[in-house]
Order: structure tokens, then sequence, then C-alpha cells
């Protein structure tokens, strides 16, 4: 079966423009042409097209995406893991931001028409779900234990001094030994 540019954009939800790129540069080239000279895209190439559009919903840029195309999988694994090292200090800078706009606005009110989770929500949630100081160092052991980074960006988020953070992840491991 093949399918015409048109229905290939549309699939995708991209423009015919982008898919003459696409080709311009290597990127996606229909394997044929119709009598009258139009691209043609085979199911080949809609794999390849879905594969292109899952690295770009992932973030990657169209240089990236050609990087890891018919590449091992260990450059491409590069390529991800350097993209969501990027994600991740993209969302560290936005909490800093969010922060930084809720200090600035000065009114607590706000803060609770925000997603931000302070350290006092968080602390009355634990305490409403009926944990004590040593369940809290418990859940706080168990979560730095299982999974270090993202005890240390759930910290963050909530607005802790990396002071503080680094007294808690501390105790944690003292908690362990």
């Amino acid at each position: 079966m093949t399918y015409t540019i048109s229905a290939v954009a549309k699939q995708f939800g991209l423009s015919r423009t982008a898919l003459l790129y696409y080709d311009e540069i290597g990127l996606l080239s229909p394997r044929g042409r119709s009598s009258a000279g139009y691209r043609v895209y085979t199911e080949k190439d809609l794999l390849l097209m879905k594969e292109i559009s899952c690295l770009r919903n992932a973030g990657l840029c169209l240089r990236d995406i050609q990087k890891t195309l018919g590449h091992k999988s260990s450059h491409r694994e590069g390529v991800l893991r350097k993209r969501l090292e990027g994600l991740n200090g993209d969302i560290r800078r936005l909490r800093e931001q969010q922060q930084q706009i809720l200090s600035l606005l000065g009114t607590p009110e706000m803060s609770s028409s925000t997603r931000v989770l302070t350290k006092e929500k968080w602390v009355a949630c634990l305490r409403k779900a009926g944990l004590d100081d040593k369940g809290m160092i418990r859940w706080h052991a168990e979560f730095e234990k299982s999974s270090p980074e993202a005890h240390q960006d759930f910290l963050e988020s909530l607005g802790l001094a990396q002071a503080e953070i680094s007294a808690i992840r501390k105790h944690c491991l003292d908690v362990a030994h």
C-alpha cells in the first residue's frame, strides 16, 4: 500500500511543507514516485515517520533525530539521555522561577492557586495520612534509597534551600545504616 504526501502529513499532524523539508534534508525521503511524479510513501516510510514523530515528541531536534536514525542503539540512548538531562535542568530552573515569582508576589494565597507544593502543605498531608516524625523520616529514607535523584528533585520542588535538602538526604543515609 502507498500513501500520498497529503495523507502522510494528515496522519502525523504535519504540513506538506514539513514533509518536503524532511525529504530535502534526507530525513524522510519517499521510496517512490507516482506516474505523475508525485511522492509516494510506503509502509516502511510510515514506520520511519512514526519513529521520527516519537523522537520529535520527546523534544529532539531534527539534527539529533537524523543522528540517531540508522545508528546503534547505544548512540540513540546517548542522545536520549542527553535530552533527559536537559529536561531535568529545565524543570529545575522552571521550579526555581516559579518559587521566585511567588516570592515576588508576596501573597501566600497565590501558592494555593498554583501547582506548587510547599513543605508546609506536604508535611500537613503526611500528618493527615497518619505519619509522625519517625514515619516521615522512614518515608524520606525509602525515597532516597529507591530513587535518590527523584528525591532530590522532589525536595527542590518544595522550595527547600540546598542546605536543608542536604541535611535531609544525609539524615536518610544515616538512618539507612
